[in-house]
């Protein structure tokens, strides 16, 4: 769910207004402004002028638009769907707003947002298709200028495209399967020969392309992406990954996702929460398994939702195995690391020239053998570790790190929640990782760097590893 500050006061709709009155109030350019949008929908637009700017009038007279030249009285408002207060004194159309109200009906006062019970919105039009772009009486100006970015976006032909997507869409009904079969139908007919020969003009020949594909509908079978979906901040998810889960019938995700991020998806997509978090596994990687090849089997479209990226500690290598025996196709959506979104947030370079060559990813769980790992001596040499889950085996790595030669003094920055608005950044040296296991209030995913490297990085927004010490603390550790 958005948070307080992220929700909108108002609540975006499109409103039937076809040969309904919608009432204007108003003689100069702010009445003209409301007038010409209002000239977008097919409402029965009535036009309060007693005494038009010669403009005004002339857009009224050229456009038949009935006009009544009285003063303001509020039995005027009666019967309108909408009333536009735009007279121009503020005022006047509180007063006009005041008598809409009475009567239920919902007014806008220009430039006046406390007494608007709508907002008119930025317009690109398309009809049927409409995009309306809204700031809550904010800013105007930047409606407009998305506005203008939209327009461009938008082909000049998506209307006749939409309005022949209408004239098809009781046929596809009775010949299309619901479910992916038919959102398969409607993505190709709005992006393939369909919407070409519409944007080219030919409206004789996307009949013929609409009617070929109506009656050849295609195979659906069962597909499967394992998607990255970053470290956890929502403008860090790939595009393509955003593209993936809006096409998706299910969407299979960890525990680590957040919430803001399996909302990106498509609204009506089923939802399987799978747990796979540290102490609160909700399913085996064998029933997840099972999951992923029983949905693929089923013609679903799935997205298995991985915090990061799948190929790196994301168990990926056990789902595309089940998915290639079971002979349910799949692909895979790569996603940014926390190593890199934790390099990002402190403004380290993982590589240096003349000082890390090397890059090292570890868990830090093959550092607790007898035997130290072959990437240990690459660390002696230089290299950047990032320990990923870090922080309950600080202490191990820290103490074999230095076992192996490496200086205590070596530099080390630890991240919980990289990349997110709720991140935690700390810093110190590897005779310091020990503290790590005694930061109990750090609930979140931590990433520890450690190398030479790291010493480059920007600590002014973090805080010392090492903090004063309790006897209890004390106690514990002896």
């Amino acid at each position: 769910m958005p948070s307080r500050t992220e929700q909108l006061s108002v609540f975006p709709a499109f409103m039937r207004v076809q040969g309904r009155i919608a009432a204007v109030f108003g003689n100069g350019d702010e009445a003209f402004a409301k007038t010409r949008l209002l000239m977008n929908t097919q409402a029965r637009i009535v036009a309060y002028a007693d005494a038009p700017e010669p403009d005004y009038a002339r857009f009224l007279a050229d456009n038949d638009i009935t006009t009544v030249r009285l003063a303001f009285a509020p039995e005027q408002v009666k019967g309108a769907v909408l009333v536009f207060a735009a007279t121009g004194d503020p005022a006047a159309d509180r007063e006009i707003a005041a008598a809409a109200r009475a009567e239920k009906i919902p007014a806008n006062a220009v430039d006046q947002p406390d007494h608007c019970d709508f907002f008119t919105p930025a317009l690109v039009n398309r009809a049927p298709v409409a995009v309306a772009i809204g700031t809550e009486g904010a800013g105007p100006v930047l409606a407009q200028v998305i506005r203008a970015q939209i327009d461009q976006m938008l082909a000049p032909s998506l209307g006749k495209l939409a309005a022949l997507a209408t004239s098809y869409r009781n046929a596809v009904e009775h010949v299309v399967p619901r479910g992916v079969a038919r959102r398969l139908f409607w993505r190709r007919f709005f992006t393939g020969a369909v919407a070409n020969a519409v944007g080219a003009g030919d409206l004789s020949q996307a009949r013929l392309s609409a009617d070929a594909l109506l009656h050849s509908p295609e195979k659906v079978d069962g597909h499967v992406w394992l998607v990255g979906a970053g470290p956890g901040a929502e403008d860090l998810l790939t595009l393509r990954a955003q593209r993936v889960m809006m096409e998706a019938d299910a969407l299979v995700y960890d525990a680590l996702v957040p919430q803001e991020i399996v909302d990106m998806g498509r609204r009506d997509a089923e939802r399987f929460s799978v747990g796979k978090r540290k102490g609160c596994h909700s399913k085996s990687q064998e029933e997840i398994n099972d999951l992923l090849v029983e949905l693929g089997r089923a013609g679903k479209r799935v997205v298995r939702l991985k915090s990061g990226d799948p190929l790196v500690y994301g168990r990926a290598g056990e789902e595309m195995a089940a998915l290639r025996n079971a002979g349910v196709s799949y692909e895979i959506v790569p996603g940014i690391t926390s190593a890199f979104a934790a390099a990002a947030d402190f403004q380290l370079p993982l590589t240096l020239r003349g000082v890390a060559s090397s890059l090292i990813f570890t868990t830090g769980h093959d550092l607790t053998g007898d035997v130290l790992p072959d990437w240990a001596s690459l660390a002696i040499s230089g290299a950047t570790i990032a320990v990923y889950m870090g922080r309950t085996v600080a202490a191990s790595v820290a103490a074999r790190l230095m076992e192996a030669g490496l200086p205590a003094e070596t530099t080390v920055a630890v991240i919980e929640n990289a990349s997110r608005r709720e991140r935690r950044l700390l810093h110190g040296t590897l005779k310091d990782l020990p503290d790590l296991e005694f930061r109990d209030e750090l609930t979140g995913p931590v990433m520890v760097i450690i190398g030479e490297a790291v010493a480059g990085a920007n600590f002014d927004h973090s805080e010392p590893l090492v903090r004063k010490v309790t006897v209890a603390q004390e106690l514990a550790r002896s």
